[in-house]
């Protein structure tokens, strides 16, 4: 059985229990999860990006943790 196959057969069977555990969908089941193996197969990785030489020259001139200065309170009007 090849991991493609282990896949769709993991979620054929999280959507038969997520339905119940229905009888006889099975066939609706596995079209189902192959329909999201396929998706899962062609959607774009969610690696970190990486950094620019803008991002890394931003993050060089900003140390971490300084916070913008906030501007003073208005006293409440009575």
């Amino acid at each position: 059985m090849s991991n493609d196959d282990k896949h769709i057969r993991e979620f054929a069977y999280q959507i038969w229990e997520s339905e119940g555990r229905p009888e006889g969908q099975e066939a609706r089941h596995w079209e189902m999860a192959h329909k999201l193996a396929q998706a899962q197969a062609l959607a774009p990785s969610k690696a970190a990006p990486k950094a620019t030489k803008a991002t890394k020259a931003k993050a060089a001139a900003k140390p971490a943790g300084e916070k913008k200065p906030r501007a003073p309170r208005k006293p409440a009007s009575s």
